[in-house]
């Protein structure tokens, strides 16, 4: 082999090396960031609940839950790399079922938005089945490689099962 194209091929591997671990290190600290940021926001939620409100409406409450949610899926891809579609799904819910609180609340009258809405939280559950559906019956095959490994590492839990 020419040295030459070995020396370029060295270099061309560790300038790969440094790029995708600048990648991560960005990727790491944007999500570190986007926690503290909901964090941030769910502390001065609650803060302007218990100082300016004589209770917490429902409005208020299911902010809080999107909120966590949005803190739970941080923190489920800061531990596994991946997003998980369904708190996107679970997200999506609460933020229309607190839309429709709040115009039930306000207006007190039906009509064709409420059934809308309505109409779109109940698409969303039915994708939440079939989200479940196909990721239990069609594994990634990183869970596939993770099942094996654990597996190869914990060999009793098959006798158990």
């Amino acid at each position: 082999m020419d040295p030459k194209k070995s020396k370029y091929r060295r270099i061309e591997t560790k300038l790969d090396q440094i790029g995708n671990l600048a990648v991560e290190a960005f990727h790491y600290i944007a999500l570190f960031i986007i926690g503290c940021m909901i964090a941030w926001s769910g502390v001065n939620t609650t803060i302007d609940i218990f100082t300016h409100k004589p209770y917490a409406s429902i409005d208020d409450i299911l902010l809080l839950f999107i909120y966590l949610e949005l803190g739970a899926m941080v923190g489920i891809y800061f531990k596994t790399n991946h997003m998980p579609v369904r708190f996107l799904i679970y997200i999506a819910i609460t933020a229309l079922t607190r839309l429709l609180i709040s115009v039930i609340q306000h207006d007190h009258k039906a009509d064709i938005g409420l059934v809308i809405v309505t109409g779109a939280i109940l698409i969303l559950a039915a994708s939440i089945f079939v989200v479940r559906y196909a990721s239990w019956h069609y594994p990634s095959m990183i869970r596939v490689k993770h099942e094996i490994k654990r597996q190869k590492l914990n060999p009793e839990d098959d006798e158990l099962a």
